[in-house]
């Protein structure tokens, strides 16, 4: 039976040694209060310590010293496993140094490995990540020197074939948001951006006699209609209620609050990034990418559509008048809407559907995106991609591994260098002002997020569309399709190639 209680009695039931799920979106629906009670609570006691914390999407707010940054800066998680954590600015660093293990698996194994641990199961199998750096025969999934773990993820065979074996440690503690909790405990999310792998989540934790803790916005008197109670009370141990800070109706428009017509879209779009921070540059290299890259769009397209220079697609399909003609989809279980970036990346406008996170990544994983079209590092002699780890950085491989294992056509959007590319565009003439001081081309990647190898075996076809040119991956290597206008070959494109194409 639930309790009401506060943050601080909540995180009490939390041993030394637990291992807890958050259910969040990089930056978004995160239970911020509970993380930070846990921290008070480390703070002063120094416990819980000993911590493993698992994330398919990870659990920043894109801020230093809020949220779980000061509990794990401080040392009290020894083990994290997540899809992504670019929303978790210092976690980044301390990684890098050590201080911790540390292990990236891609975004949606992980959500079916919560899934099945949820069914009685202790792992799940997948072809996602043959190949590429999480693949044992590789660099597996350990992101620094201390991290190594073989348990997470295994090469095996099953009637002949290939898989991975993705196992998480047993979920003994569940941290959950949502929007409000009624008289019987049940959970409702009617006002939050999803719900991602909460009702998961919460299974497999009391599958394993553990507790569930639930931060939601408010109390309600009336029983939640039954479609729209994700958690049931029989799940939750612990109810936190924390009153939201104000929301305008920006914000709102991501939670479907209200029905937002197609020609608004853009608009709402726009009101929601002049609130963001980190607002896009306009880049000409960008839009003449993102200008080509949108050609590869065909009506009645299930799509998914990346971060960074991708989003510029977006745009030219909705000026090529196709945007209405195809269906948009986000890692997080939205559908049919228009996704956001920034802080609320994972969000969407005017989404048609938003379900489990899980159930996205089998359309994901069964090939059912028609064409996808995401960002790239960079890119090797034979077609390979690193999209999730820079010299001394990296975000995460996030659902990219997933979204392009299968998809019939694959989009990478990038441009040739970076580090002071210029780029002009006249009368349909590309001029490259000056080179980026950053090559995107390399002779190997240092990290392996898409094998071309395993593309050509599926099948796929993957284009790689830069400011200049269009390159496709054949099965040897790359073949230079397409030079813009005003481009020259001989002085724009090959001096900075590390290796030969086929024209």
């Amino acid at each position: 039976m639930f309790q009401l209680m506060t943050a601080d009695e909540a995180v009490r039931l939390i041993r030394d040694g637990d291992c807890i799920c958050v259910n969040s979106f990089v930056g978004i629906e995160n239970p911020v209060e509970l993380h930070e009670a846990i921290y008070r609570r480390f703070h002063e006691i120094r416990s819980p310590r000993h911590l493993t914390m698992i994330s398919s999407a990870g659990f920043g707010i894109w801020e230093e010293d809020r949220c779980a940054e000061g509990y794990i800066r401080e040392g009290a998680v020894d083990r994290l496993i997540c899809g992504h954590f670019g929303a978790m600015p210092s976690t980044k660093r301390i990684i890098l140094e050590d201080d911790f293990e540390a292990y990236n698996l891609p975004l949606g194994c992980i959500s079916h490995a919560i899934r099945a641990q949820a069914g009685g199961l202790p792992g799940a199998l997948s072809k996602v990540g043959l190949d590429i750096f999480v693949d044992p025969r590789h660099e597996g999934p350990g992101i620094n020197a201390i991290s190594k773990d073989k348990g997470l993820v295994k090469l095996v065979e099953v009637d002949g074939e290939e898989f991975l074996y993705y196992k998480l440690p047993k979920i003994t503690v569940a941290l959950i948001k949502g929007t409000a909790a009624d008289p019987k405990g049940n959970i409702s999310f009617d006002d939050m951006y999803m719900s991602g792998d909460a009702l998961s989540i919460c299974q497999a934790t009391k599958a394993n006699g553990g507790i569930v803790l639930v931060q939601v916005d408010r109390l309600v008197d009336m029983p939640a209609r039954p479609r729209n109670a994700i958690i049931p009370g029989c799940l939750v141990d612990a109810i936190v209620v924390v009153e939201p800070g104000g929301r305008d109706d920006a914000y709102s428009a991501l939670t479907g609050s209200f029905e937002i017509p197609y020609d608004d879209w853009v608009s709402w779009s726009e009101k929601i990034e002049a609130q963001s921070q980190s607002a896009r540059k306009d880049s000409v290299a960008a839009r003449i990418i993102g200008k080509r890259a949108a050609k590869e769009l065909r009506r009645e397209d299930i799509v998914n559509i990346g971060i960074g220079i991708p989003e510029a697609v977006s745009h030219y399909a909705r000026k090529n008048g196709i945007l209405n003609r195809i269906t948009l989809t986000v890692e997080s279980g939205g559908v049919g809407g228009y996704p956001v970036s920034g802080p609320v990346f994972g969000a969407m406008i005017g989404a048609a559907s938003v379900y489990d996170m899980s159930n996205q990544f089998d359309l994901y994983d069964n090939g059912g995106l028609d064409v996808c079209f995401m960002g790239a590092l960079e890119v090797d002699r034979y077609g390979n991609v690193n999209a999730h780890r820079g010299p001394g950085a990296f975000a995460g491989i996030g659902g990219f591994a997933n979204i392009t294992a299968k998809t019939p056509t694959v989009v990478f959007c990038l441009t040739f260098n970076t580090k002071g590319l210029e780029v002009s565009q006249k009368g349909g003439l590309v001029s490259i002002t000056q080179n980026g001081t950053v090559p995107k081309f390399v002779e190997n990647v240092k990290s392996v997020s898409f094998s071309a190898h395993r593309a050509i075996q599926n099948r796929q076809r993957v284009l790689y569309v830069t400011e200049r040119c269009v390159f496709g991956l054949t099965p040897r290597g790359l073949r230079l399709l397409e030079v813009y206008p005003g481009i020259d070959p001989e002085k724009d494109i090959f001096p900075y190639l590390p290796f030969e194409v086929e024209v």
